[in-house]
């Protein structure tokens, strides 16, 4: 009886799964490096409203609470972000939602991520620049040898 209470048991905690999920403490977005807390409640009326100057891009990872480039943890991919007339972008922005603007206050610098380097424009460019030249060097090394 022992013996089956224990492989019953053993059983049990080796079939059952775990799941984890982060509570955020805040509605974020995050815009340049900077991370905003939404503030749902403080609405932004239309003609206080400025250009478009970003978008929600990527979701944070749920498991690990890891985000990187234009992400949010309460907007979803295509978001909107504006810039709010007479108030600086360091400050705060306007995030869409429902075609109204909410205001998003700038709380923290993100923390780093790997994907923000990689992902980037001007290092792409270095990339490609620097395989190229690396390409022309050997090229013209091989060229000379024959």
């Amino acid at each position: 009886m022992k013996r089956i209470m224990t492989i019953t048991l053993l059983l049990i905690f080796m079939l059952s799964h775990t799941i984890h999920a982060l509570s955020w403490a805040f509605p974020f977005v995050v815009w340049q490096g900077k991370v905003y807390e939404a503030k749902v409640e403080e609405i932004i009326p239309e003609n206080d409203i400025n250009k478009i100057i970003g978008e929600v891009k990527t979701q944070p990872n749920d498991m690990t609470g890891n985000y990187y480039g234009d992400a949010s943890n309460y907007y979803p991919s295509g978001t909107k972000y504006y810039e709010i007339k007479g108030i600086l972008t360091s400050t705060a922005i306007a995030v869409k939602e429902n075609n109204q603007w909410v205001k998003a206050v700038y709380d923290h610098d993100a923390p780093f991520h790997i994907m923000n380097v990689i992902s980037n424009f001007y290092f792409i460019a270095s990339v490609i620049l620097l395989a190229l030249i690396v390409g022309g060097v050997v090229f013209r090394k091989k060229s000379k040898t024959r």
